[in-house]
């Protein structure tokens, strides 16, 4: 029976080839794009998953309660990770991670680079499983001097050449020498690194570490529990270590399941509040709509065809089918065609997955050894094919022998109702996704023009290392570079101008309440910093030269900073830091975004420290082309600083790559989108070929009677479009919804105008216009004849 109703199958859909061709294509075009949402949410949920003992591993997190409100920060004191291995149940090791903000120059022989070097815990190599190609873990990183390569940083530096035991030169003035080489890093795992240096080096070059409190929050640290039942005691301990080291304290650590850190890396009050999780909920439900319009359309198109089956199935039943054996046989044209349409799916996946890679930087790859790939494979196929073939098996197995026989066309009215529901569903998720995607546009192009509060072009950063840690270096330098009309003004700055920085708790004011935890960010600076990044001053002066104060008792805040301490009058203002008593307040700055657009500007304070700044921020000079300015600070830091191969960064780069989500998010909806509207203009055609063929011989009579074609026309049009209007009229509100609550998350949004839902329902109307038309101008055209020669 089997064999027979493939048979069937295959003479069916080769007979009709036109259909079957656009069938195959539009369940294609949805397999593939549900593939490939697939792919790349596995990709995010597999994050860190492919690590040995993933569910015994855990972060350690701290939470800081500010004014009521817990604020949860991935950094902890670093004397949390030694302390807890001795007193905390169930701890089997504990690792600290220095995060380093600037890569630094690793040299050999002639070749230097720059690369990013973690300082971690030798005990880090017994919690991550990474795989050795030289050296082991139980000896790599136990000597101060000693350094751990990835395969492709060895390959740099090193060539062919065996790298075990090989030395190379670390910041142009340490020698390490390479302990061991271990395998490149999947993409997908959080801590990335080119190199790990041991904690030892570490502490000679910071010595103030050995000596900081619990109150210093300064690394990040791994646990590894002896099993995964430890984790609820283990984690009450964590929870009261500092307060029994601090009875002060009103910080408190807590673990957090590594395998979970890049899904959920956003916390609110304490708790995880979502983060990386529910973008990747959003593309698995996008993965389900695009398939579910996918296979509405096959649904559309096979009872478009009624009438063409409607003569087998009175025949089939007259000659002893039961309605199950049709069901059958229609289901299995549906897997059947299912099956045909997930081949043309991969060939689309393969071609279009390098782009894919491209555009979110990742490494996603097919693999197909891997039995979950084709077990969901299998259910997606059988998935696909049952939820597209349920309906037109049920329908077309449903008619009467009799009545099909004699002529009757199948169960008219419910079955265009049903297949009209379809039609609506379909447009209500396409104009959903449409008027979703031009708020994410809108949004982004807002951040994008938002006035920042400084300049970010011309604006450039370099890491201070080599010879300009010497002031009278970096003062040459930046003279030089006037000198040579590269540069307008310079400064230092903490770190990187566009990534967070240091912040504290310890500052006091006049009229600071006893239970007041505000938290205020902190930056060193140096000479010249307001016209540099090209912000403004609300009140006061910057520091000068001119004023010896400046570099010991003189800070600067911004407006936030302001609104924070409740001052009035805020220059001249004294305000204590710790163990400096006396601070004048001497300048505030107006509030800029530099570290997260379209969030508001964190309260900051500003003080002159060039000797721990590391990064030099430059403003190059508008009057020259800036390829010119760049060549001359590249020539005249080759002079001074020969050794460290110069890395300029551009501040307006840096600021494009916070819209990175944004950004991905807005061509996926695209991209899905303009794929979902395609494929339900398939199902629109669907309907409009059945509508069509029930209509033939009253639009036969209409122009007999003297209708002309433009009446025929918009009486064809007007059906389909109120289940276009009816739509958009579903849509609206839920777009509105979805929308609102993703534009929640900023504190600079654009509102959300009448505009987007206007253009929605023009671009839907416009194209199922188009696509009725089609078929109806074919249908309006027809000879009268060739419908009523039979009556």
């Amino acid at each position: 029976m089997f064999k027979t109703n493939l048979k069937i199958a295959i003479r069916n859909l080769w007979k009709n080839k036109g259909f079957t061709l656009i069938n195959i294509g539009g369940l294609a075009i949805g397999l593939a794009c549900c593939l490939m949402l697939l792919l790349y949410v596995n990709y995010e949920w597999t994050y860190d998953k492919q690590l040995k003992d993933i569910d015994r591993i855990y972060i350690t997190k701290l939470n800081l309660k500010i004014n009521g409100q817990l604020i949860t920060t991935v950094a902890v004191p670093n004397k949390l990770a030694e302390t807890a291995v001795e007193t905390v149940p169930g701890v089997e090791q504990a690792a600290r991670v220095a995060m380093s903000t600037q890569d630094k120059l690793f040299s050999y022989r002639e070749n230097n680079n720059k690369l990013n070097g973690l300082f971690v815990d030798p005990s880090l190599l017994k919690i991550f499983d990474y795989k050795f190609i030289y050296g082991d873990a139980n000896q790599a990183l136990k000597e101060p001097n000693s350094i751990l390569l990835t395969a492709s940083t060895a390959k740099r530096l090193f060539g062919n050449e065996n790298p075990l035991g090989q030395t190379v030169k670390w910041d142009d003035r340490k020698l390490l020498k390479v302990a061991a080489v271990i395998e490149d890093l999947p993409k997908n795992q959080s801590f990335q690194f080119d190199a790990l240096q041991s904690w030892a080096l570490f502490e000679q070059e910071k010595p103030e570490e050995k000596e900081t409190n619990w109150g210093a929050i300064s690394c990040v640290t791994i646990i590894k529990l002896k099993d995964a039942q430890h984790f609820a005691a283990a984690d009450a301990s964590m929870r009261k270590l500092i307060a029994a080291h601090d009875k002060d304290t009103d910080l408190e650590a807590f673990l957090f399941p590594y395998a979970k850190v890049r899904l959920y890396d956003e916390f609110s009050n304490g708790k995880p509040s979502g983060g990386k999780i529910d973008q990747v909920r959003l593309f698995l439900f996008l993965a389900f709509c695009v398939l579910l319009i996918a296979s509405i359309n096959y649904m559309n198109l096979s009872t478009a065809r009624s009438e063409k089956r409607a003569r087998e199935v009175g025949i089939r039943k007259a000659m002893g089918s039961t309605r199950f054996n049709l069901m059958g046989q229609f289901i299995l044209e549906s897997l059947f065609l299912s099956f045909l349409a997930l081949l043309l799916a991969f060939v689309l996946l393969e071609l279009s997955l390098p782009y894919f890679n491209n555009l979110l930087n990742i490494q996603i790859n097919i693999d197909y050894h891997s039995y979950p790939f084709w077990t969901t494979l299998l259910v997606l196929v059988l998935f696909t094919g049952l939820l597209a073939g349920s309906y037109p098996a049920f329908y077309l197995s449903s008619f009467s022998p009799i009545k099909v026989l004699k002529g009757f066309k199948g169960n008219s009215a419910n079955s265009l109702s049903i297949r009209k529901i379809l039609v609506v569903v379909q447009f209500s998720l396409s104009v959903c996704m449409i008027i979703c995607a031009i708020v994410i546009y809108s949004q982004i192009q807002f951040m994008k023009n938002k006035p920042l509060g400084f300049d970010s072009s011309n604006l450039v950063e370099l890491d201070i290392e080599g010879e300009w840690v010497k002031p009278a270096v970096i003062a040459r330098f930046k003279e030089e570079l006037k000198k040579a009309g590269a540069i307008v003004h310079a400064t230092e700055f903490a770190n990187s101008f566009t990534e967070g920085g240091s912040i504290t708790g310890n500052i006091g004011w006049p009229g600071k309440a006893a239970n007041d935890n505000s938290i205020i960010d902190y930056r060193s600076t140096g000479y010249d910093f307001i016209n540099t990044v090209g912000t403004r001053l609300i009140a006061g002066r910057e520091f000068s030269p001119k004023f010896l104060a400046d570099t010991a008792t003189s800070v600067m805040i911004n407006e936030r900073a302001v609104q924070t301490m409740g001052l009035k009058n805020p220059v001249g203002t004294q305000i204590t830091w710790g163990d400096n008593p006396k601070l004048t307040i001497i300048g505030v700055v107006k509030d800029y975004a530099n570290e997260a657009i379209g969030s508001k500007s964190r309260p900051t304070l500003f003080y002159y420290g060039p000797a721990k700044s590391e990064v030099l921020l430059l403003r190059l000079n508008p009057a020259l082309p800036l390829n010119k300015s760049v060549a001359l600070v590249n020539k005249i830091s080759a002079q001074i600083n020969p050794a460290y191969p110069l890395a300029l960064k551009f501040t307006s780069q840096d600021m494009e790559k916070q819209l990175t989500t944004e950004k991905l998010l807005s061509v996926l909806s695209n991209i899905f989108g303009g794929f979902a509207i395609f494929i339900s203009c398939l199902g629109l055609l669907g309907l409009a070929l059945y509508m069509a063929e029930q209509r033939s011989k009253e639009i036969s009579i209409r122009k007999v009677l003297g209708a002309d074609l433009q009446n025929i026309l918009v009486l064809l049009n007007k059906d389909f479009m109120k289940l276009v209007f009816i739509s958009n009229i579903i849509a609206f509100p839920l777009a509105y919804i979805l929308a609102k609550n993703w534009l929640s998350k900023y504190d600079y949004k654009v509102e959300i105008s009448i505009w987007p839902f206007l253009i929605a329902a023009m671009i839907s109307l416009l194209i199922s216009i188009l696509t009725v038309s089609m078929q109806t101008f074919k249908v309006a055209k027809a000879n009268a004849i060739d419908a009523l020669k039979y009556e």
